[in-house]
């Protein structure tokens, strides 16, 4: 018989274990760069730029730095959708079904 006392207990659970998740992401880090490293840029898990850091050489050339930085957010920003992506299979484990075409990263945006 169906049980919606255990159903309605087991949707408790998955929705704080996604909470705790979501609060884990900014953990991740990732560091990208464009330009050979002139341009540097780290991003969180939450897809939060944190830093960006520009080498001196190239400060006087504005579109130069412009182009550099968004290849590089750019960059960051793909790497750290794989990254989070992997953390949160890697901590849902088989608590969250496999279901074809369904990204469980979105839940978290």
């Amino acid at each position: 018989m169906f049980d919606m006392m255990k159903m309605m207990s087991k949707f408790k659970e998955a929705q704080e274990k996604m909470k705790e998740i979501k609060n884990q992401l900014d953990t991740i880090k990732v560091e990208s760069e464009s330009g050979a490293g002139l341009v540097k840029v780290v991003v969180n898990g939450k897809k939060e730029v944190i830093s960006i850091k520009i080498d001196d050489s190239i400060t006087n050339e504005v579109e130069m730095v412009e182009d550099l930085t968004v290849a590089a957010v750019n960059k960051a920003m793909k790497e750290v959708e794989v990254k989070t992506s992997e953390f949160i299979k890697d901590k849902t484990g088989n608590f969250m079904p496999n279901i074809p075409g369904f990204d469980i990263g979105n839940l978290f945006k």
